[in-house]
């Protein structure tokens, strides 16, 4: 497992341009030098590693992705105080403007990867390799950039859409292109690496947390769930429950860094330890979720910065004997971390999240968490097939999977004879328990209803100055003044 997690960076003296700052500066679709694309099998690997890359950068995994339960409302920044984390502040409070920091990350943190897997999927077709390895690279790349765009088109709405690598007799500055064309691209993409990707038990163990088949048809289902073609998703997750997946015994294992990649995880984001590189920079390979959400002046965890506080309505949302609330968050009176009671003072709510801290023992370091992320797991599987059974009519059906996911956390099946749209809540409500802080929840609100459940929600926890305007975010301000094709999102 951290031999692919280091990997991700070997390639980075081939195409250096596509991953340094002052590329990140520029508008995001530059050109790299086609004399340094690869000419074999190592250096085709490499690339395809460097497209990996971006996932673990704070721009993404490491960071933004996960502060969108924030501005789903189960958490506050806490942090320091003040204007500590003000661009997600703003984003929570649904106060954003086009110069956010925050956006501009989610904004400029696909882009590299996209074309990383771009030159790959140029290039890979013409080398004579062995065939193994470029079908499986070929697939990787295909997956991640409908994973890149996925994330984009969540966000943004209308984006460019750039399938081939940039050279200089190419338009450096595309208008966005409809997210009906975005979306295409990104089923063909992921059915194109379904057929291509091996199953996950064939990777050995220096190459567990590639993406596989699973993570391909996991994210394809997740696809079609935003979409709501709920066949699809019934059809790709029965699928899924044939490549032997199966939820840990121990919901708390999905966070543990001795069990990653378990047979829980169809994809996770690597990060790893002595990663020898700064923590502030898009190189370091180690997770910051530790040192941000450890509780302030606690001696938890190293680092422990206060971010992500969950709110009083997210805790009290648990069902009684619920097993995921002591695996999920901090609380007074609550199991004890790493042999420490809590204290309620250590956070402006009174909890903090627990389920991505790592003890002094594991790292010792702020720089040094080992944890991955999770992206998908086989509890989400399920849930997602709950709910398009449920969709399709077949409500009865949908409580075997949804009832899955509550045994392992310690609870009673569903009530049976829900109407549909008493089991739409239900299993909303158990996404949002089960999935609590990995960076769903803010998908499963704006994707409902067409946004009407986000704002329905959002108004009911006080955020009334919501509009159907904030269910994208607007396009960073410093892309428009570099490409003027770029328009802006409605109400920024």
């Amino acid at each position: 497992m951290k031999l692919l997690r280091n990997i991700y960076l070997s390639m980075a003296v081939l195409f250096c341009a596509a991953c340094s700052e002052d590329y990140l500066e520029k508008a995001p679709l530059d050109t790299i030098n086609t004399g340094n694309y690869p000419t074999n099998e190592s250096e085709l690997v490499s690339l395809v590693n460097g497209a990996y890359q971006p996932l673990q950068w704070p721009k993404l995994y490491n960071l933004r992705m996960w502060t969108t339960d924030i501005m789903a409302g189960n958490s506050i920044v806490g942090a320091g105080g003040g204007t500590d984390g003000i661009e997600t502040q703003d984003l929570s409070n649904f106060v954003t403007t086009s110069d956010n920091a925050g956006v501009l990350d989610l904004w400029r943190g696909p882009w590299p990867g996209i074309l990383r897997a771009n030159i790959a999927l140029e290039v890979a077709p013409e080398l004579s390799i062995d065939q193994e390895i470029k079908d499986r690279s070929m697939g990787e790349a295909y997956f991640l950039r409908a994973h890149y765009y996925f994330i984009l088109v969540r966000f943004f709405g209308d984006v460019p859409l750039i399938v081939e690598p940039q050279s200089a007799d190419d338009d450096l500055y595309p208008a966005r292109d409809s997210e009906e064309l975005v979306w295409a691209q990104i089923i063909s993409d992921l059915e194109l690496a379904v057929d291509l990707l091996p199953e996950k038990n064939t990777y050995s163990a220096g190459d567990l947390g590639r993406a596989s088949k699973g993570s391909a048809l996991g994210m394809l289902a997740k696809v079609h769930l935003t979409l709501g073609n709920w066949q699809q998703v019934v059809d790709l997750t029965s699928e899924i429950e044939g490549l032997g997946y199966d939820l840990n015994e121990n919901y708390a294992d999905n966070f543990n860094p001795a069990a990653e990649n378990s047979v829980e995880s169809l994809f996770e984001v690597q990060y790893a330890s002595n990663g020898g590189y700064g923590f502030w920079g898009n190189e370091n390979q180690a997770a910051w979720t530790s040192a941000f959400m450890g509780p302030r002046g606690s001696n938890f965890v190293a680092g422990a910065y206060g971010w992500n506080q969950p709110t009083e309505e997210f805790v009290n949302s648990y069902e009684e004997d619920d097993l995921r609330k002591d695996a999920t968050i901090l609380y007074e009176q609550g199991p004890q971390f790493d042999g420490k009671s809590y204290d309620a003072a250590y956070s402006l709510t009174g909890y903090n999240v627990r389920k991505f801290l790592v003890p002094l023992a594991v790292s010792a370091s702020y720089d040094n968490s080992p944890l991955n992320f999770p992206i998908l797991r086989f509890s989400d599987i399920l849930l997602m097939k709950a709910e398009a059974l449920n969709e399709l009519g077949q409500t009865s059906e949908a409580e075997t999977p949804l009832n899955r996911v509550r045994d392992r956390a310690g609870l009673e099946d569903i009530a049976t004879g829900l109407s549909k749209e008493g089991f739409r809540e239900a299993v909303l409500h158990e996404r949002r328990m089960e999935l609590a802080f990995e960076g769903q929840r803010w998908f499963d609100l704006i994707r409902v209803g067409d946004g009407a459940y986000a704002l329905a929600f959002l108004h009911s926890i006080g955020k009334t100055n919501a509009t159907t305007n904030h269910l994208l975010l607007p396009i960073p301000q410093k892309e428009i003044d570099t490409n003027p094709k770029l328009s802006q999102n409605t109400g920024y």
